[in-house]
Order: structure tokens, then C-alpha cells, then sequence
């Protein structure tokens, strides 16, 4: 993921008049986001949120629709808002990896419209009945689904977390006040400016989305403050950006940490099969958070196993770092240090590693794994055991690519980021995760004695 948050510029909401889009050039419009202005934000998320609690399905599914049209109406605008964005991280020096995260063209835009569309038409996540009962006395004991409440979601890079954030917020009734990172500002307020006509023309309020402006670390700091305000916070991003709220955060904060995922092919694995899921989780998007960092081999079949795999990951670009035993079988592959173990390279870079056998896998993530997504090829059925009930993990994968754990992909439409901690949710995180529950007694009279 990208690195943390720098002296970014703060920068200056605008209308939806205006589609969003900030004036150019940029830096002519900056102000500080001063303290009193993000309480203020925070207060009026605050009431939007108790007005959207009540409000029936088809008025949020119909501010859903209406920002997937909107990103396909405004699709041109936006485009130009993003090459802005990129031209000015290709200046900073930003690696292609990290580019890729913020880059949107046409098929990214209509994908993210139709992940809107998807949220909308998903089961409502308000008012199921998780459990219920009736005690002796007749009174009836319910415990229903209800939404958090103001959610604040700290996130970098990556546009479409915007829309994805702002509608799955809304299909779980609450309110959401976003700060995204300065690389990806003007196309962030260009998407706003969509959601804030959809919930207009819905009749929802449009202080249940809201935009910080892009600043320094103490705005985050005084967001994560906000304690009669802000019911959770959700950070999306590099170390050093979740390092910084968890720290600073008096909030409850559900972190979505690093993806130092990990593939380990089990001996007798299926040599094609292994090839194919190791180039697409490393190579397909190799700035993703689900994208692996670590390849582990087991020792007992690696001189089959490891020189074809290692082969098509270097003639896709990818840069090997493997211990002695790695390097035995990949003349290409570089040392790696002690440092490679445990790192999220976020690039074409990935540490290999021989080791003996399902034991040394396991002993291997249980040091060096951040708790995303761990996956196994194998034939074999008890290690594939082993592995869903031994790996401590949000996901964990038999047979297939790490890539596969996303909210997109399992079918949630879109997620608000990968949960690595493990309450109140763990893993890919849609609109379900972003409810809470209440207990709900109905009686007749009874009384306690």
C-alpha cells in the first residue's frame, strides 16, 4: 500500500454545482481544515445520520442508483480529474505499483458504477432479527441489525474507495465523513459532487457524506477525536497511515493493516496450477493489499516445484528474492535479506522462500503474516485442513489466488476496506460489517422482581 500521510495541502470542498471538480490550478485554492470546522462536519454527520437511520429501503437503494448513473453521466469529467492526479504523482516520482492504485479509465469507471449498482441490490443489512426468544413471563427478547451511526474513513490513493465507501455507508444507514489522501484529491471531489446530487434528488441529506479536506496528520488527529461525534474509524492505507490512528484514535478503530499475504505450495501440488495462481497473486495487481509478498516451497518437492513457478514470475517482471536454498534451484534469484520476510513490497518484488514442509508454512505466516489473506495449493486433503483451521488469518484460501478476497469478488459488489483485526468484523468488509445490533424487549406489563 502507499505510504503514509505526508504534509499533504489541504484543500477546499466544493459545490455540486460545480461537479465536484476543484478549480485549477489546485494549489491556488488552498485553505487549512481548521479544527472548529471539522467538529462542525462531524455535528451535521451526526444529525444526517439520525435522519438516515429511519429511512426505508427504497429511498437509499434509489441515492445508490442515482450515483451509479451519476458516475457514468459525469465519466468524462471525472477522467480528466484523474489524469490530473496522475500527472502530478508521475511528477512526485510515484512507482507504477502505487500509479495503478489511483489511475482510472473508462472500464475502472463502469466498474464502479455497476459496484453501486451491486449494493443497491443486496438484501437490506437494517432490521434482520439475529436472535430471538420469549421468556417465561412472556416478555419477547430481539436482538436486531441497526446501522454504527458516523463512520470515519481515512483512506489513500484510490478513488473508488469514495464511491465504494460513500454507498455501502448509505445501504447500512450511516453517515460518512471521508478524508482521502491529497495524491487523489481532485478526482475524490469530483465523485463527491456525484453522490451529493444523488442523495438530493433522493431526499436523503447531503451531510450524510461528507469530504474533509486533504491536510497535514493533525486533521486526522483532531477526526479521531471526535468521540460524540464519531462512532468508528476506519483506516485504509499504508503502515505508516494506520500506525498514525491507532496511536492518535479515541474512537473505535477497525484497522484494515497491510497484505503481507503469503502462498505456500505444498509438495505434490499440481505444478501448472501453483504457476498460474502465484503469477496472478503477485502479478495481476501488485499494488493490492490482497496481492501475495512471500511464495514458501516445500523443500520436499521444490527441485519439481520452484523452477517453473519462479520461471514465469520472472519473465512477468518480477524481481525474486529467495533464501540459499531458493537460490540453489533460481540462479536469477537475488539474496534476500531478513528484512524481505514480513515486508508488503506493493511492486513487482517477491521473497521465496524453501521450507519444510506444512510446519515450516505455518511456523513461517505465524511470524511474518499480517493476518490478511493466506493461501495453499495442494493436493493434499489433510493439509488443506490443516490450513483453514490453523492459518490466524482474516481469509484463507485453498487452491486459488489471494486475489480472490475482495468484496467484488465474493459478492458484496464493493467493500470498505479487509478487516485485520478481529471485532467486530474480520476480513473483506461490505455493508453487513458496517452495522451494529440493539436489543429489542417487547412486553406487557412485566416488571422486575
Amino acid at each position: 500500500m502507499p505510504p503514509g500521510p505526508r504534509g499533504e495541502s489541504p484543500t477546499r470542498t466544493t459545490s455540486a454545482s460545480t461537479g465536484g471538480r476543484l478549480p485549477d490550478p489546485l494549489t491556488s485554492t488552498l485553505v487549512s481544515a481548521q479544527p472548529s470546522s471539522i467538529v462542525e462536519q462531524c455535528r451535521r454527520a451526526k444529525a444526517a445520520a439520525r435522519k438516515l437511520a429511519p429511512m426505508p429501503r427504497a429511498a437509499r437503494d434509489a441515492a445508490l442508483r442515482g450515483i451509479a448513473a451519476g458516475l457514468r453521466q459525469r465519466a468524462e469529467a471525472l477522467l480528466e480529474a484523474n489524469a490530473e492526479d496522475v500527472a502530478a504523482g508521475r511528477a512526485r516520482g510515484t512507482n507504477e505499483a502505487l500509479l495503478d492504485r489511483l489511475v482510472l479509465n473508462p472500464k475502472r469507471v463502469e466498474e464502479m458504477a455497476h459496484a453501486v449498482e451491486e449494493i443497491a441490490g443486496q438484501d437490506d443489512p437494517l432490521g434482520h432479527v439475529l436472535s430471538e426468544w420469549t421468556r417465561p413471563d412472556g416478555l419477547r427478547i430481539r436482538r436486531v441489525a441497526v446501522p454504527i451511526g458516523v463512520i470515519a474513513m481515512i483512506y489513500e490513493a484510490r478513488p473508488n474507495v469514495t464511491a465504494d465507501a460513500s454507498a455501502l455507508c448509505l445501504k447500512a444507514g450511516n453517515a460518512v465523513v471521508l478524508r482521502g489522501g491529497s495524491e487523489a484529491a481532485r478526482s475524490n471531489f469530483t465523485i463527491l459532487g456525484v453522490v451529493h446530487d444523488a442523495l438530493t434528488k433522493a431526499g436523503l441529506p447531503r451531510d450524510a457524506v461528507q469530504m474533509l479536506p486533504p491536510g497535514d496528520r493533525a486533521a486526522i488527529a483532531e477526526l479521531l477525536h471526535q468521540t460524540d461525534t464519531v462512532d468508528l474509524a476506519i483506516p485504509r492505507g499504508g503502515d505508516a497511515l494506520l500506525r498514525y490512528v491507532r496511536e492518535n484514535a479515541r474512537v473505535p478503530v477497525i484497522a484494515h493493516a497491510a497484505g503481507v499475504c503469503h502462498l505456500f505450495v505444498d509438495a505434490g501440488a499440481d505444478v501448472e496450477m501453483a504457476t498460474r495462481i502465484a503469477v496472478n497473486a503477485k502479478l495481476q495487481r501488485p499494488g493490492t493489499c490482497n496481492a501475495i509478498e512471500c511464495l514458501l516451497v516445500d523443500a520436499g518437492d521444490a527441485s519439481r516445484l520452484l523452477p517453473p513457478i519462479a520461471a514465469a514470475l520472472l519473465e512477468g517482471g518480477c524481481e525474486l528474492r529467495g533464501d540459499e536454498r531458493t537460490r540453489a534451484l533460481v540462479a536469477r534469484a537475488i539474496p534476500a535479506t531478513d528484512d524481505d520476510w514480513g515486508h508488503e513490497y506493493v511492486d513487482r518484488i517477491l521473497a521465496v522462500r524453501v521450507v519444510d514442509g506444512i510446519d515450516g508454512a505455518l511456523d513461517h505466516i505465524a511470524r511474518y503474516g499480517s493476518g490478511h489473506t493466506e493461501a495453499i495449493c495442494t493436493r493434499n486433503p489433510a493439509h488443506a485442513e490443516r490450513w483453514r483451521h490453523e492459518v490466524d488469518a482474516a481469509c484463507v484460501v485453498v487452491n486459488a489466488s489471494t486475489r480472490l478476497h475482495d468484496g467484488g469478488q465474493v459478492g458484496m459488489g464493493a467493500e470498505i476496506g479487509t478487516a485485520t483485526s478481529k471485532l467486530h468484523w474480520r476480513g473483506t468488509m461490505g455493508a453487513q460489517g458496517l452495522t451494529t445490533f440493539q436489543w429489542v424487549l417487547d412486553g406487557d406489563g412485566q416488571l422486575r422482581t
